[in-house]
């Protein structure tokens, strides 16, 4: 049986980058901005096609959970949004030149990935408790299958710890030699973006651990639930035999 290829852990630590971003008058115009820019960019270099966005919350708090295939998922989801959401990002973005300054302009929840990074989670927790809506990839990265893997327990957490409600949001075609191959030959990659049913996690009075592994399966199945066969992985409803 093939082992699990093991998760992403952040070389990179910078607890000190680690907040909740504040929500400055400059900020907000800053977020209008990109959001607006973002969905020009979108237009431009994809095709999106979405569905199922009646369903996005009026108001937080919300949890809004995606499968991640690709560098573009985020412009794709951004894109098709009513509104730039709140985020948590890896903290080796904030190393990339330019971008990285200009995603902690736009405020994210900087995250090192694969460590306790409990500064993180209480800033999350802080956002909810503010009526924010945040999304998160409970895979932990971008899927080096092109379909779901393993989620982690964070969002489970999250859910549990805040009762924020949940919100699937199903992304496909946005693999990188997808998109990059159809932008080499000046086409736009055919994307769809899917919002599935928003639900709030049952399964509160187990304990600890079995609850945050019972989340963690509620919410990896709504989203594989919202894919084609194809992209639903380790939750397929016809796993492959190894």
């Amino acid at each position: 049986m093939n082992q699990p290829i093991p998760k992403p852990v952040s070389e990179v630590w910078k607890p000190d980058l680690v907040r909740l971003p504040e929500m400055t008058r400059a900020r907000r115009i800053f977020r209008k901005f990109a959001h607006s820019l973002i969905k020009l960019v979108a237009k431009i270099c994809l095709n999106v096609t979405v569905e199922g966005m009646e369903n996005f919350p009026a108001q937080g708090p919300a949890l809004v959970v995606i499968n991640h295939l690709g560098d573009s998922d985020v412009l794709a989801l951004i894109s098709t949004l009513p509104i730039p959401p709140d985020a948590l990002g890896k903290i080796e973005l904030y190393e990339l030149p330019i971008l990285g300054k200009l995603i902690d302009w736009y405020g994210v929840i900087w995250l090192h990935r694969g460590r306790a990074d409990t500064k993180a989670l209480r800033a999350a927790l802080k956002g909810f408790a503010e009526g924010r809506v945040i999304v998160i990839a409970p895979e932990g990265r971008y899927s080096i299958t092109g379909a779901l893997e393993e989620g982690s327990g964070g969002a489970a957490f999250l859910a549990y710890k805040s009762g924020a409600a949940v919100l699937p949001i199903a992304i496909t075609g946005t693999e990188n030699e997808i998109v990059y191959g159809a932008l080499t030959k000046f086409r736009r990659a055919a994307v769809h973006v899917k919002a599935g049913k928003i639900f709030k996690l049952t399964g509160q009075d187990e304990g600890r651990q079995e609850a945050i592994n019972s989340g963690t399966q509620q919410i990896m199945q709504a989203l594989a639930d919202l894919l084609p066969e194809k992209y639903r992985g380790a939750y397929s409803t016809n796993p492959k035999v190894l």
